[in-house]
């Protein structure tokens, strides 16, 4: 049967959300927290899609009838009623989108703006399309984990676990602006599924390390190949940064205080990286920016980027015998697990030269010269200890 006035004010909120049917797919739906909202389902495109009418306190039901008639006619014309769908002003003015973007706005200040345009471009394709019509108060947990749950459902389960907590924080902004009173972001945490552990990357033992850099100077292949390794070695920085190391990137190599300094886009990161520069590195690029003076890449190659490929240096490794058992990322674990152990410097120290975030130092995302001194003379001795393959390791008990 429709359903009445009378009958929608006197519907009473349960455990559970549950649904008050009336006419040709229009419906009230009760949420557990008392709320009762005016839904529309329909397919379009062979895709199952629910438009929000808004609060029934809002929209009354003579009213909510004529916007599902109005959807009807525009499926009827084979049009999506989404596109254009017209909402009361209010409803607009607190629909999960429209408080997103002001969220969005507000906050994207303090990002770079690469990361902005991904936060944005993250909601724009996985949360609006499914919640961006719907008013921020009304969305309850289980609406949310159904949405959530497709991109876990891509095996994307990081990326699910951030648009979370983006949804999470707009939610907050929403009740900060009056707009809503609840975070059901909050309440699905535990639902959310678990992403295995990650898996380290392969490196060997501190007493096989010896017999790695032996082999690394001893390396019979291309010379670029091992010259990037080393370099990587002793400097301690990822592969990306590597490969794509710009000569305008260094400066004062022929100072007392060389230096390599690696932007906020390079790094993927709100601050820039500041790498001290030990003598043997600074030699390394200085006989490589010799040898490239057509290109702008210490490490230029004829491939589609212009610079070695992601595989050339651990290539390099497996002809050496290390298939498996080292990795070029995993030479950055070998670096860390020496100057741990070697209780010669500050474990702060290690992990800023790491460029590994810590949110819990907030000076970290703004100094980006944070224990510079300190990395200068730490990664000297690193390299003093790389350079010399009859340096055994000594530093475990």
């Amino acid at each position: 049967m429709p359903l009445t006035a009378l009958g929608v004010k006197n519907a009473k909120p349960q455990d559970k959300p549950y649904k008050l049917s009336d006419e040709k797919g229009l419906y009230l739906l009760i949420t557990p927290s008392g709320s009762k909202l005016w839904r529309f389902d329909y397919r379009f495109a062979d895709k199952r899609k629910t438009l929000a009418f808004g609060k029934w306190d809002d929209v009354e039901l003579a009213r909510a009838r004529e916007r599902r008639d109005a959807a009807r006619k525009s499926l009827a014309a084979a049009r999506d009623p989404a596109i254009g769908e017209a909402h009361d002003e209010a409803v607009v003015k607190s629909s999960f989108e429209t408080i997103a973007r002001d969220w969005h706005a507000a906050t994207k200040t303090a990002w770079t703006p690469r990361y902005a345009k991904l936060v944005l471009g993250r909601l724009e394709a996985d949360i609006f399309p499914h919640l961006g019509n719907d008013d921020i108060d009304t969305i309850e947990p289980p609406r949310l984990l159904q949405v959530i749950r497709k991109i876990e459902a891509r095996n994307a389960l990081e990326m699910a676990k951030r648009v979370k907590n983006y949804c999470s924080e707009i939610f907050q902004y929403g009740i900060a602006e009056g707009k809503g009173r609840r975070d059901p972001a909050a309440e699905i945490h535990r639902a959310l599924k678990k992403p295995r552990p990650k898996k380290h990357m392969a490196a060997v033992s501190p007493a096989e390390f010896h017999t790695l850099v032996a082999r690394m100077h001893a390396y019979d292949g291309d010379e670029l190949t091992r010259h990037a390794l080393v370099f990587t070695l002793i400097t301690m920085v990822r592969t990306q940064e590597t490969r794509f190391a710009s000569i305008d990137e260094f400066e004062n190599l022929d100072g007392q205080e060389p230096l390599w300094r690696l932007s906020p886009e390079r790094m993927k990161m709100r601050r820039e990286h500041l790498v001290p520069l030990p003598h043997q590195a600074v030699t390394i690029v200085k006989r490589l920016r010799e040898k490239s003076r057509d290109s702008r890449y210490l490490f230029p190659a004829s491939t589609k980027s212009g610079v070695i490929s992601e595989n050339t240096m651990l290539y390099g490794l497996y002809r050496m015998g290390y298939h498996s058992r080292q990795t070029t990322h995993g030479l950055r674990r070998c670096a860390s697990t020496i100057m741990n152990e070697s209780g010669k410097f500050e474990p702060d120290w290690i992990e800023t030269q790491l460029a590994h975030a810590d949110d819990d130092k907030v000076r970290g995302a703004y100094n980006a010269a944070i224990y510079l001194p300190h990395r200068r003379r730490m990664l000297q001795w690193w390299a003093d200890f790389v350079e010399k393959p009859t340096n055994v390791y000594r530093f475990a008990a």
